[in-house]
């Protein structure tokens, strides 16, 4: 099969052992690269800045093995080698890590993306106000409603979207979506016009996903063709893939349906490899 083809019809599930770079390789892609990102336009690099491997209650391995300053100085690396995106989550506890690499980076270079977990009003409201005390910002770039498992989310969160909208319309917040973490939720999304961008587990092998690979782009596809941003994690398969980085890269790096992606780097070494594979892996044949 041709590799237009093979895009075209979506891959399912790769062999990473046995992987056609042949069929992925195309013009070459670097981690800085400028993506404009859904219908707001907002400016990221291709790679995000994740801070969230094993994130949960407060915590993550970056903030358990780095602490403030690490995490700080890592963010601040990233800058200098041209990531201007940064991905955190009230989940992952990494609010006061991007208020601490502020102090190095300027605000209005560099674009935020945060989550919640609120689903009234009044917690969206209380989120709001201390996630912006908490990173030391007046604005968010990119809040996303965290993890959404169930058909129904916009009936379960409408209190927080409502709110979440009017804080849109002030300028506190410049564009809203979600992040997914089952096949039910992902197409919700695909079909909501609230959802301005989408936060969603793909890679070639299928591991951390919410469906096979083909499944998953065929609504990525659907999301692309309605204005929205797509945002790719799980690149690795939440670590287990970590042995097959360019194949994993170059199968992200080819799917037109993803405007960029996040990965979490532990330390500033990691992350310097992925700004040398990216595009390496983009044109590998």
């Amino acid at each position: 099969m041709q590799r237009r083809a093979f895009l075209t019809a979506g891959a399912g599930v790769v062999s990473l052992n046995a992987f056609p770079h042949h069929l992925f390789a195309g013009a070459k892609k670097e981690a800085n690269n400028v993506i404009e990102l859904g219908p707001r336009k907002i400016k990221v690099s291709r790679l995000a800045l994740g801070t969230g491997t094993n994130g949960a209650g407060g915590s993550s391995n970056q903030t358990k093995k780095l602490g403030v300053s690490g995490v700080a100085n890592m963010f601040k690396a990233a800058y200098d080698d041209g990531l201007c995106f940064w991905d955190s989550a009230d989940q992952y506890g990494t609010h006061p890590h991007l208020k601490e690499a502020l102090k190095s980076v300027p605000r209005d270079k560099v674009t935020i993306l945060t989550k919640t977990h609120a689903s009234t009003a009044d917690e969206m409201k209380a989120d709001i106000d201390r996630f912006r005390r908490e990173i030391g910002t007046d604005y968010i770039d990119i809040m996303l409603l965290h993890c959404m498992m169930d058909d129904d989310w916009p009936k379960r969160k409408k209190g927080a979207m409502e709110y979440i909208s009017e804080l849109q319309e002030k300028k506190i917040i410049r564009t809203k979506g979600v992040s997914c973490h089952t096949l039910g939720a992902l197409k919700t999304a695909a079909a909501s016009p609230w959802v301005e961008v989408d936060l969603a587990r793909i890679n070639p092998a299928g591991v951390a996903m919410d469906a096979d690979p083909k499944v998953v782009l065929s609504v990525l596809n659907q999301m692309k063709a309605a204005g929205k941003g797509v945002i790719g994690m799980k690149i690795f398969g939440a670590g287990k893939l970590r042995n097959k980085p360019d194949e994993c890269l170059q199968f992200a790096l080819a799917q037109s349906a993803v405007d960029c992606f996040t990965i979490g780097c532990e330390n500033i070494g990691e992350m310097q490899d992925l700004v040398k594979r990216i595009p390496q892996a983009s044109v590998r044949g």
